[in-house]
């Protein structure tokens, strides 16, 4: 994981069309390195705009999003912006998983596609992959396709953490979950060491990931609530 001197996202009076009734409208959001930070208001094609603004997959209609001190305006080819979204993990239902598949040989993907059955140093790295998400041992050699909610979560947020993400974003990641489950899940979320911005409808998973939580106004795109300005994780 890198630590960026400044803040590693802004966005500046950022409007983008995606088919709802509405733009997407961010009026002002600085995230800081390490810092975690969860947005209430965002249903999931906003969510899914969100993402692609701050990956750098689509660029505003107005306004600027400055990722690690650049606009994504000036990421002008394929190699520079893969080389963006490496520093990226993703916790999203939309994140492919192979059901037939392991839980191991699905953490076991960032590193290798030979995993029938990985190689002992994959699968170490693998089950750690495992611990930090909080998976349980009983689930490791399961296929991913008897998962229940919780465990699919989890599994969804190893793969988000195998690279080593300077940031991660979550996508609704409890939609689906039980209160006492997403209160769980939130625990381990709070643990990532890269900054990590949670898109969600939750506000007890919200209140217990993070001290800045936001909601957003869609009409204004202005972010207010519990906002502490440099809020870092509490580790342990």
């Amino acid at each position: 994981m890198t630590t960026e001197a400044g803040p590693i996202l802004e966005l500046s009076d950022v409007s983008k069309g995606y088919g709802g009734l509405r733009p997407l409208r961010i009026a002002s959001l600085v995230v800081q390195s390490g810092e975690h930070i969860a947005i209430l208001g965002l249903d999931q094609p906003a969510a899914e705009a969100f993402v692609n603004l701050v990956t750098g997959a689509a660029l505003p209609d107005r306004g600027e999003v400055r990722l690690f001190g650049r606009s994504t305006a000036t990421i002008t080819d394929s190699a520079d912006w893969l080389a963006v979204v490496d520093r990226f993990g993703i916790v999203s239902p939309r994140a492919v998983l192979l059901d037939a598949l392991t839980v191991v040989q699905n953490l076991a993907m960032p590193f290798t596609l030979e995993i029938e059955p990985p190689a002992e140093d994959i699968r170490t790295r693998a089950l750690s992959l495992a611990r930090r998400a909080g998976l349980d041992d009983t689930v490791l050699d399961r296929p991913v396709a008897e998962l229940g909610p919780a465990s699919l979560a989890r599994v969804r947020l190893g793969r988000a953490l195998a690279l080593e993400p300077t940031v991660v974003i979550l996508e609704h990641p409890t939609a689906g979950l039980p209160p006492g489950e997403a209160a769980e899940f939130a625990v381990h979320c709070r643990r990532v060491p890269a900054a990590a911005i949670a898109l969600t409808a939750d506000a007890a998973f919200a209140r217990a990931m993070t001290a800045r939580s936001l909601t957003l106004d869609p009409a204004t795109g202005r972010l207010s609530g519990r906002s502490g300005w440099f809020s870092r994780i509490q580790r342990g």
